[in-house]
């Protein structure tokens, strides 16, 4: 029985790209998989068949001797690299599909050897509390960051002074070994050096063999002006030393600014509450704020101020970072009725009470309203 083209087993044509080969083949492997057609007594074969034309097309030097002589360039005597389609041929065929059907969920597909031995350290994370005059003017902080760092015995290699690292006899310095299983080929991380395609004889007495111990850090961190919380600051290989000699992790600043016992913030805002007497926001007048550079500024409180009145110092907010731009100040009155009055005291209230009927035009206008309300529900 003739061989059938291999262009037409996997539906293409004799120009077919490298991308669209791939491309044909993937789909004919899903569709004639033996697994997916156990009613199908020709399955394997024609599963064979086709993986036999994909080994051939998939190589440059076999395609173009294919296209040139056919079948014919695969026999003896033509000197084509002997028949396709052997055992393995096939397994190299499949695996390389099946390395890019899934090598991104494995891990990134195959690797190059030795590309496990060295680790990269884990990043790590400091959170930093400020004092909102603090974030208002940045600093320099002082800070401990319990961590693993290289183990100067071994410069990391986590080796004995005098010897090296081997390479792992199973996985011959992979970190990876390899099992076919009916039609597949399955990667799993390499038992005997869990992946790390080394193996140490005489591991290093400082650290046992990780290459790292555990030691607390002194670093000295720039906090700049305007940070706010959840600000986060990068320290660049300043986390947890890698195994084996593996560049470090990062470090990662999480800021929390305190509260404050007189402002409350948002961005870049600053609001101040601040209390007045009766009198004197009936009468207006000026009075002395705190700013939060530590310096003092002189509001003037207009006549008749009610409690929730604003007024805006502007400029006198929190900085942005690395701008020169800053925020405003808000001074928010909060009227404040005296309480634990003498007989003297209330006698005059209730004198002024009685001359002050005209002067309180918001109670006026709300118990207009008021009756208003009650009137109309009475009709």
């Amino acid at each position: 029985m003739s061989k059938r083209d291999y262009y037409e087993l996997l539906g293409l044509s004799k120009g077919a790209s490298a991308d669209e080969i791939k491309k044909a083949y993937r789909g004919k492997a899903k569709e004639l998989h033996p697994d997916r057609n156990a009613d199908n007594p020709n399955a394997e074969a024609q599963f064979k068949e086709v993986n036999e034309a994909y080994d051939v097309l998939k190589d440059t030097e076999k395609k173009a001797a294919y296209d040139r002589f056919g079948h014919a360039a695969f026999e003896a005597g033509m000197g084509g690299g002997g028949r396709p389609g052997g055992q393995g041929d096939f397994t190299s065929a499949f695996s390389d599909v099946f390395d890019d059907l899934f090598g991104d969920f494995m891990g990134g597909g195959r690797r190059s050897s030795g590309s496990n031995r060295a680790t990269r350290g884990s990043d790590l994370r400091y959170n930093l509390r400020v004092t909102l005059e603090e974030a208002y003017t940045g600093l320099q902080k002082s800070i401990k960051v319990p961590t693993s760092v290289q183990c100067a015995s071994c410069n990391g290699t986590g080796a004995e002074s005098g010897s090296e690292p081997t390479a792992c006899p199973t996985c011959s310095g992979m970190g990876k070994v390899r099992a076919t299983q009916g039609f597949f080929t399955v990667e799993r991380t390499c038992p005997t050096c869990s992946g790390l395609g080394q193996m140490i004889k005489n591991p290093c007495r400082n650290c046992s063999g990780a290459g790292r111990i555990e030691k607390d850090r002194s670093l000295s961190v720039n906090v700049p002006a305007g940070v706010e919380t959840g600000t986060r600051i990068r320290l660049t290989g300043e986390g947890e030393a890698g195994m084996r000699g593996g560049p470090a992790g990062d470090l990662y600043i999480f800021i929390e600014v305190g509260d404050h016992k007189i402002f409350s913030r948002d961005g870049l805002d600053l609001f101040c509450r601040v209390p007045v007497s009766m009198s004197s926001a009936a009468l207006g007048g000026d009075i002395e704020v705190p700013t939060i550079d530590g310096g003092r500024s002189r509001v003037k409180i207009p006549q008749g101020s009610q409690s929730g009145r604003q007024m805006r110092l502007r400029g006198k907010g929190m900085p942005a970072i690395k701008s020169s731009q800053s925020g405003d100040m808000f001074i928010e009155l909060a009227v404040e009725t005296p309480v634990n009055l003498t007989s003297g005291q209330k006698e005059l209230l209730r004198e002024f009470e009685k001359l002050s009927e005209d002067n309180n035009p918001e109670s006026t206008t709300f118990f207009s309203s008021v009756k208003s309300f009650w009137d109309t529900m009475k009709n």
